[in-house]
């Protein structure tokens, strides 16, 4: 069964940091793009981060290019998030995706597997 389950998500003050993960189950890992979504209530889905196979290309929203970091470990099947700087604009339901034999698309649409998301909360 594929499985994408998202962590690290919380409440922090404005400024903090906060590293989310995203474990993976059941896909050949080193097959995947792996992306970053948020969506804040109200608004669509809207992509963070992006990161190719062998994690040798990153793509960034302008919102958070400086200040969101995206890495993956292929031996421990996961991708992280570390996000610095945080802003109440950054509060949102944050998930991770996969996509297949991709090279880290921006649109949500290219892909296929999707984990149940994770909260995070910037507090002013």
């Amino acid at each position: 069964q594929v499985q994408l389950v998202e962590s690290g998500g919380g409440l922090v003050q404005a400024g903090g940091s906060l590293r989310l993960s995203c474990a993976s189950s059941g896909l050949t890992f080193s097959s995947y793009a792996m992306g970053w979504f948020r969506q804040a209530p109200g608004k669509e889905r809207e992509f963070v981060a992006s990161i190719r196979r062998t994690g040798s290309n990153t793509r960034y929203a302008e919102s958070v290019k400086g200040r969101f970091a995206i890495s993956r470990d292929n031996v421990k099947n996961a991708v992280y998030l570390q996000m610095n700087s945080l802003v109440p604009e950054d509060t949102a339901l944050y998930y991770c995706a996969a996509e297949f034999l991709g090279s880290g698309s921006s649109d949500s649409r290219d892909y296929g597997t999707w984990g149940q998301g994770t909260q995070v909360t910037v507090s002013s």
